[in-house]
């Protein structure tokens, strides 16, 4: 196969896939998938040059003559659509987050281990300038064995709000829990090293203002504490903190490594500080690196989203499928390595702070505990499994709340120089 042909679901979140196959000489789009009109209708207008089919019909959608399915809608509803599409004969590249119940967990990884279809996790950050370097230094015994790591994914999003949620009182982000989308901040750590956590100990922080304001029943943060099965702790902390920060940092037998502080104006996550003894208990006096790595194909992702990482996610997606063994994507296992913690941290949570143990769902004989478990804040999805959105209870919150983000939202739609116009031409982020 010379390009293959790529279907994409979602076309918000999605243009970062869609502008990667528009540029790739190893990819097509052929076929766009969006219950939002308008939404298909910016795509057309951008892309009207393309021999492109517009689906609001998923059902339709899948029908499609293509190899792929690229999964940008709402991050609740990955599950379903992975497995239908793997089902139907398409690989799938699913965003985050992968499930969102244990029922979901245990009915996806079957669905690939039944299709043998190709499923890769997009866990952007794993692929970033320095989260990239990390991963390589460390499988090179830079650091030696990991003891201690740090993961940071703070957005205030407050001002993005009705961009990301549209006025919805039931959209996902209105919905889910402190730990849900924890693999912004965990991910790396585990894609860096390879190693599988085993329990978890939640912590969630209180509500504020800020979340109230935009009509999210969650906690402001939280943070999972997570061994790992060499013994290693990680703190994973992501939420609402009223100033952004992505940030990486591994303590290993010999040394350390980080990215740069957002504050420092060097490239956050692009730079990366390597602080290592040539072996343990050298104890060395030498100059700190302190550099930006470069990568192949650097100038063709300069003006993706997320430093870039949507670019090289796709790509190793692409020629995954293409036969090449070396191309590094994050499977289905891997993906539950890093979503599970959040989701077990939760479960310590309202458990007033108990370890709780993380299942390997790579054992069958573990599945069928599992099988039957909805337990989410989606009343759609838990039935009697309901979970609280918080550990203090659910809060009510005024309809007038929504009314005010939905007014803000058609104002964003318009803005010339908004978040909108930037999603559509980075993808960051928006409508997942």
């Amino acid at each position: 196969m010379s390009k293959i042909r790529v279907g994409v679901m979602g076309a918000y979140r999605g243009s970062s896939m869609i502008n990667y196959c528009a540029i790739a000489d190893n990819a097509e789009v052929v076929a766009i998938c969006d219950k939002n009109i308008e939404a298909l209708e910016v795509q057309r207008s951008l892309h009207g040059n393309l021999p492109i089919t517009y689906y609001e019909s998923f059902d339709d959608f899948i029908k499609h003559d293509m190899d792929a399915v690229v999964l940008a809608n709402y991050a609740h509803e990955h599950a379903p659509f992975a497995i239908a599409a793997m089902k139907a004969g398409k690989h799938v590249f699913s965003e985050v987050v992968p499930v969102q119940t244990m029922k979901e967990a245990v009915e996806l990884i079957e669905a690939v281990e039944e299709t043998g279809m190709i499923y890769a996790y997009g866990e952007n950050y794993c692929y970033m300038g320095g989260t990239w370097e990390m991963k390589r230094l460390y499988k090179e015994g830079e650091i030696g064995e990991l003891e201690y790591a740090e993961g940071e994914y703070i957005h205030n999003g407050e001002t993005i709000w009705p961009s990301i949620t549209y006025g919805e009182p039931d959209h996902w982000r209105n919905r889910m829990y402190s730990t849900f989308y924890c693999t912004h901040s965990l991910g790396p750590i585990i894609h860096a090293t390879g190693l599988r956590p085993v329990r978890v100990t939640g912590f969630e922080s209180i509500q504020n203002e800020r979340r109230l304001r935009v009509g999210a029943r969650s906690a402001t943060y939280g943070i999972e504490m997570v061994e790992l099965e060499n013994g290693a702790l990680v703190r994973s902390v992501h939420g609402g903190l009223y100033k952004n920060s992505i940030w990486y940092s591994m303590y290993g037998s010999k040394g350390r490594m980080e990215t740069a502080r957002k504050d420092t104006g060097e490239g956050e996550h692009r730079r990366i500080y390597v602080n290592s003894d040539a072996y343990e208990g050298e104890y060395a006096k030498r100059e700190i690196r302190n550099y930006t790595p470069r990568r192949g194909m650097d100038d063709k992702c300069e003006n993706f989203g997320h430093g870039g990482s949507d670019f090289y996610s796709m790509w190793h997606f692409i020629e995954k499928i293409k036969g090449d063994p070396e191309a590094d994507i994050i499977d289905v296992y891997e993906a539950m390595d890093m979503f599970l913690p959040g989701m077990f941290a939760y479960r310590s949570i309202l458990a007033g702070g108990a370890p709780a143990e993380i299942p390997d769902l790579r054992d069958k004989r573990l599945r069928e505990k599992w099988r039957s478990d909805t337990a989410c804040t989606d009343p759609d999805k838990a039935g009697e499994m309901l979970l609280p959105t918080c550990k203090s209870g659910t809060p009510e919150i005024p309809a007038e709340v929504y009314e005010r983000v939905a007014r803000l939202w058609e104002e964003e739609k318009h803005a010339e120089d908004g978040y909108v116009k930037q999603a559509f031409t980075q993808g960051e982020g928006i409508g997942r």
